[in-house]
C-alpha cells in the first residue's frame, strides 16, 4: 500500500453538490461499515465501490474528510447485512498491527466513531422521530422537534504510577494473553480527568497517588473514546486488585516487563518515556 499524506478532517452531506463533483478529481475513499465493524477485502484493503453495489444503499454516508486530496467517505449497513463474496469485517487493532499508513489509520479512527454515531442517532432521542445527518455541520437534526445530537465522545483518564525505579502495571481479563498496562478508566459526570483517574486507580489497585502530571491524549475508537494520559507518583497503600475487574498487577523494573500494549498506544508512549525505551 503507498503512503499516503495526513488525514484532514472535515464533514459534508453525502452525495456532495454537482459543482464539487469536478471530471478530473480523484476517486472518492469509501470506508464501509457493516453496523461497527469495517468492510474490507480479502487483502485488508478498502473495497472498491463495485465490491459495496451488491449491498445496495447504505443507511447512512456523509463526507468526513480528505486523504492526499481524496475525499473520505463514510458508508454505513446495518449490522445484519449479509456480506457479498470478497468482503469481510476487520477491526482497528487488527488493521493497525496490518501496518495500513498512519493517515488511513487516522482516516479509521474518525470513521470508526462517526459510524457509531450514525448508528445511535437514527431516532430522535427527545420525540422518537426519525434523524438524518445535517447538510452543513456534524450533526443529526430531527426534522419534528428541531433536536441536535453531535458525536458522542468519551473521555477515559490512564495512568502510569511511578514507585523508584519502577511502573505500576496491571492485566484485565480482556487483554491479549500476556499483555499488561496502565490503569484507566471512563470520566464520571462531575469529575475531572485527575479526580477519575485518583479513583479508578484507589478502586482497580488500593493504593493511593500524588503529583499527577500531564502526558498527552489519544483518539480510541472503542466505541468512542478520548484517552487523556498522566504519569504520577506513587503515595501509600498496598496493591490489591479489584475482583472482576484485574487479573494481575505489580510494580515492573525495565529489566521485567511483561507484553506491554501496541507501540502506537498512548499506554505504551507513557510506559517508554517513563523508561526510557522511546
Amino acid at each position: 500500500m503507498a503512503l499516503e499524506a495526513d488525514f484532514e478532517p472535515g464533514y459534508s452531506a453525502y452525495p456532495p453538490p454537482a459543482q464539487d463533483n469536478a471530471p478530473d478529481a480523484a476517486p472518492a475513499l469509501v470506508f464501509p461499515f457493516s453496523g461497527q465493524r469495517l468492510l474490507v477485502g480479502l487483502n485488508k484493503e478498502l473495497p472498491r465501490p463495485e465490491d459495496l453495489q451488491p449491498l445496495g444503499h447504505p443507511l447512512r454516508a456523509i463526507c468526513f474528510g480528505t486523504l492526499s486530496g481524496r475525499k473520505c467517505v463514510l458508508s454505513v449497513w446495518p449490522p445484519e447485512q449479509l456480506l457479498p463474496a470478497g468482503l469481510e469485517t476487520s477491526d482497528f487493532r487488527v488493521l493497525w498491527d496490518y501496518h495500513w499508513p498512519p493517515g488511513r489509520l487516522k482516516s479509521l479512527v474518525r470513521a470508526k466513531q462517526l459510524a457509531v454515531w450514525l448508528l445511535h442517532h437514527q431516532h430522535c432521542g427527545v420525540c422518537g422521530q426519525g434523524m438524518m445527518p445535517s447538510p452543513n455541520e456534524i450533526a443529526c437534526l430531527c426534522p419534528a422537534c428541531g433536536h441536535k445530537a453531535y458525536p458522542h465522545i468519551s473521555p477515559v483518564a490512564i495512568g502510569l504510577v511511578v514507585k523508584g525505579s519502577e511502573i505500576l502495571l496491571a492485566r484485565s481479563p480482556h487483554f491479549a494473553p500476556g499483555m499488561y498496562s496502565a490503569l484507566a478508566g471512563f470520566v464520571e459526570a462531575g469529575e475531572s480527568a485527575e479526580e477519575c483517574l485518583c479513583r479508578e486507580i484507589r478502586e482497580e489497585a488500593g493504593i493511593e497517588i500524588q503529583n499527577i502530571r500531564y502526558f498527552g491524549s489519544q483518539s480510541w475508537p472503542y466505541p468512542h473514546s478520548l484517552m487523556i494520559g498522566f504519569i504520577a507518583d506513587y503515595l501509600s497503600g498496598e496493591l490489591t486488585p479489584q475482583k472482576n475487574e484485574i487479573e494481575d498487577l505489580g510494580w515492573f523494573s525495565p529489566d521485567s516487563l511483561p507484553v506491554l500494549p501496541h507501540p502506537a498506544s498512548l499506554a505504551r508512549k507513557m510506559i517508554g518515556h517513563v523508561l526510557g525505551l522511546l
